[in-house]
């Protein structure tokens, strides 16, 4: 019996009831012993016990499969990390025939090749991929590769295509071959068919009442190396464990080298205008006097975490069937390393991470408000402008869609250099960045970690 886990588990249950989340797996890994909990039910329809073996869509943690998939290959000598694009996909094309160049490896694993990266592949069975990318020749670039850290969906999708072009099979093939297959992992899936033969936890829109209902269809998504894997709790845990590991299996078999585990938990470049690093694959961060290795999901009722704490060999992964359960998430990870490590957040994380709304009125004491003027400006993507305007002496941003009606304005507050915080409205306690070009000019505005090219 761990004490620690079991006043975790009542938080868990607590917080389901708060926000109105139907179902949870939550695990914690401590030198290598597992504690692992089913929560609530699969389904607000089918109501069926999650249990430690239920399999849950990942989302964007897939991204990490995708990262280790692909280091794999890396230390086969089948592909360079820092190579071009185009050294694997010859006919590789995007907006901008440098990028396309010069394009590398790295930068699709970083998150920082700078084109339009909320793109997704339509369906086309085992040629989504190679259709996907095929289609970026228009893909609007929004800042040289290298100069601004922006999630990118596309990007990872690019990876993946590039593994089934090494690898000559499919991206799934591949990861099953390459990771899924030599870890052991019996509940890991990127098909559809597959997770429907086992127990599975359906995604749930929450209302403002508190009301859950269902998605559907079901659903992986179809980029699959940026977000369409599926695991169990069990499993997701025993992956973490190989990453905090030596790079063997539990039967000994090398699957990487400890050298090329650290590497992808090892800063790659700072997230600009944060206190957060990139890693390959790996989102670096320090709480308190940890450094964590962690990512994040959301997709279609799914909000999922896995985290890990390579110095003291832990992790945590909590899994959740709401739309909601970020919630959850950030009030049980905090408590998680608060309990164990003793680690705590400071107060610009809190912001950063959408943890400070209990005392957003006092988010001015946080620093002396600048000169909004460098910021005021309208940036551009494909699918919307973000429109910053001076009202008082404050900033204040507006989302304005192409087509529809502007989202509401977010007011904000500085709380560090070129860091701001939304004070109200719908995103309040959501962060801001600016990101500034070689030259110290900000020429892009970063929003749910997504950049805006400056255009006036």
């Amino acid at each position: 019996m761990d004490p620690v886990y079991e006043t975790l588990a009542a938080l868990v249950t607590a917080k389901m009831r708060q926000y109105h989340v139907p179902g949870v797996a939550f695990g914690v890994l401590r030198a290598g012993h597992a504690t692992v909990r089913g929560f609530g039910v699969t389904s607000v329809d089918d109501p069926l016990p999650v249990t430690p073996e239920t399999t849950f869509p990942l989302a964007s943690i897939s991204k990490t499969v995708t990262a280790t998939t692909m280091m794999r290959l890396i230390e086969q000598g089948r592909v360079d990390l820092h190579a071009p694009v185009r050294k694997y996909l010859p006919e590789f094309r995007t907006q901008d025939e440098a990028v396309s160049r010069d394009v590398t490896i790295w930068h699709l694993l970083t998150h920082t090749s700078g084109w339009e990266g909320q793109l997704s592949a339509v369906d086309r069975g085992d040629e989504t991929l190679a259709r996907f990318v095929a289609g970026l020749s228009t893909n609007m670039q929004l800042a040289p590769p290298g100069a601004a850290w922006s999630y990118n969906n596309a990007g990872f999708g690019v990876a993946g295509r590039v593994i089934e072009a090494v690898t000559g099979t499919t991206i799934g093939d591949a990861f099953n071959d390459l990771v899924f297959k030599p870890l052991g992992l019996a509940r890991a899936f990127t098909r559809v068919g597959d997770i429907v033969t086992y127990r599975f936890a359906l995604g749930h829109r929450v209302s403002a009442e508190g009301d859950a209902t269902a998605v559907r269809p079901f659903t992986l998504g179809s980029t699959t190396p940026a977000g369409g894997v599926a695991m169990s709790m069990n499993d997701l845990l025993a992956y973490a464990r190989f990453h905090l590991g030596d790079g063997t299996t539990a039967t000994g078999a090398r699957v990487l080298t400890r050298a090329t585990l650290d590497e992808m938990r090892t800063p790659q470049l700072r997230k600009q205008a944060t206190d957060d690093d990139m890693g390959i694959g790996w989102h670096l961060r320090t709480v308190g006097h940890l450094g964590t290795a962690a990512h994040g999901g959301t997709f279609a009722g799914h909000i999922l975490l896995v985290e890990l704490v390579p110095d003291k060999n832990f992790a945590l992964a909590i899994l959740t069937n709401a739309g909601n359960g970020w919630r959850l998430i950030q009030d049980v990870e905090r408590a998680a390393l608060q309990s164990y490590e003793g680690a705590t957040f400071r107060m610009n994380q809190a912001i950063a991470h959408r943890g400070l709304n209990e005392t957003l009125p006092a988010v001015d004491a946080l620093a002396r408000q600048p000169d909004v003027t460098p910021y005021v400006g309208r940036y551009v993507r494909p699918m919307n402008a973000v429109v910053a305007r001076a009202e008082n002496g404050q900033l204040v941003l507006q989302v304005r869609p192409n087509s529809g009606n502007p989202e509401p304005d977010m007011p904000v507050a500085f709380f560090g250099p070129d860091l701001a915080v939304v004070t109200s409205g719908p995103e309040e306690g959501a962060s801001i960045e600016f990101v500034r070009r070689v030259d110290g000019t900000v020429q892009w505005v970063r929003v749910t970690g997504r950049i805006a090219r400056r255009t006036e």
